[in-house]
């Protein structure tokens, strides 16, 4: 298909879900915005389905703002053809089904995306189910393996493991040779983790972490901990890990603050590390979307690895959608199908 490069000006206005006010899922509300051009090295997306992430449920209370130049409406991953290119785009053509990383504006009709965040629909995975894709895989590759370096034969422990990144860390570390420990709040969860992988299972509610997983490593604990609370678990993330282990925090659902034990952190000669994707360079994302498509993109074509999705709803029910997300119901991925 010829490439296409897009100059418009003063375009026709798209749907888009904006947060009106800083507040509850009220209020979400589809609206006419005006239709994204893409800038010089920009790709223009016509939106097949995002996905719903924590990170939108703190954008839409006021307290995880998009960063400069990002579009005001929540969104971090998407699926979706491409239909326009900016200027100097080399790499993709209009027609191309991709899926991308997003610093903000999944939740539209339209996107425009720096080209080094687009990657190709993997074999074997559908265009909307694709959007369950980017934010897991990139979070875990980059945080599991790329900074904790989880090698086979080591011990992978994993804070909610039926979430959306919890269910692709599982998968990805077994394909890795590691063993996975993961901690969930119900047994019908537990047993989702089971089947994707996970060996050693902690209900949350009635059973210790650190006790259980030290039984089922011989006293050894977890040479790597996926954290997405934070300061609740500071205490006991130590407490679990292996000589030399690595504790990667990626979410603050249990706070922010915590006391850490130093003499303990030193004895262990154990690392303490907090990331996040969406303020990272953007040349850092853009390799790390490389490295996955690289690294990734095979286990999915096999089916080796596979997204999981809880649910999907049509992008104009965007609040039950989050409602869903912060009850802790699901398994997997929530998606909004646009």
């Amino acid at each position: 298909m010829l490439r296409q490069l897009v100059r418009r000006v003063g375009s026709v206005p798209m749907q888009a879900v904006v947060i009106t006010e800083p507040g509850g899922p009220e209020v979400l509300k589809l609206t006419e915005v005006p239709d994204p051009v893409p800038g010089p090295g920009e790709v223009l997306l016509s939106v097949a389905a995002t996905a719903v992430n924590r990170a939108d449920l703190l954008q839409r209370q006021g307290h995880y703002p998009p960063p400069p130049g990002a579009p005001a409406w929540p969104g971090l991953e998407c699926s979706g053809t491409v239909t326009g290119l900016g200027e100097g785009v080399t790499s993709w053509a209009c027609g191309d089904r991709v899926c991308a990383l997003l610093p903000g504006g999944g939740y539209a009709e339209k996107v425009a995306v720096p080209e080094g965040l687009l990657m190709p629909l993997p074999e074997g995975i559908g265009l909307q189910e694709a959007a369950a894709l980017p934010e897991a895989v990139c979070t875990v590759h980059s945080n599991v393996f790329a900074l904790a370096e989880l090698a086979a034969g080591q011990t992978l422990l994993v804070h909610g493991g039926s979430s959306g990144v919890g269910t692709m860390a599982i998968q990805l570390a077994r394909q890795a040779g590691a063993t996975v420990a993961v901690t969930a709040g119900t047994a019908d969860k537990l047993r989702r983790c089971a089947e994707l992988g996970a060996q050693i299972l902690v209900n949350y509610r009635e059973e210790d972490f650190v006790e259980h997983v030290r039984l089922h490593t011989d006293g050894r604990g977890a040479d790597v901990v996926l954290d997405t609370i934070g300061a609740k678990y500071l205490e006991r993330n130590v407490k679990v890990l292996a000589h030399r282990g690595r504790i990667v925090t990626i979410g603050l659902m249990g706070g922010r603050r915590g006391e850490l034990d130093l003499g303990a952190m030193i004895t262990k000669q154990a690392t303490l590390m907090g990331t996040s994707l969406r303020n990272r360079p953007l040349d850092e994302r853009v390799s790390l979307c490389a490295d996955v498509v690289r690294n990734v993109w095979p286990l999915l074509a096999t089916g080796r690895v596979h997204p999981v999705v809880h649910a999907g709803l049509p992008l104009a029910q965007a609040a039950q959608a989050h409602r869903l997300v912060a009850s802790s119901q699901h398994v997997g991925k929530v998606l909004l199908h646009v």
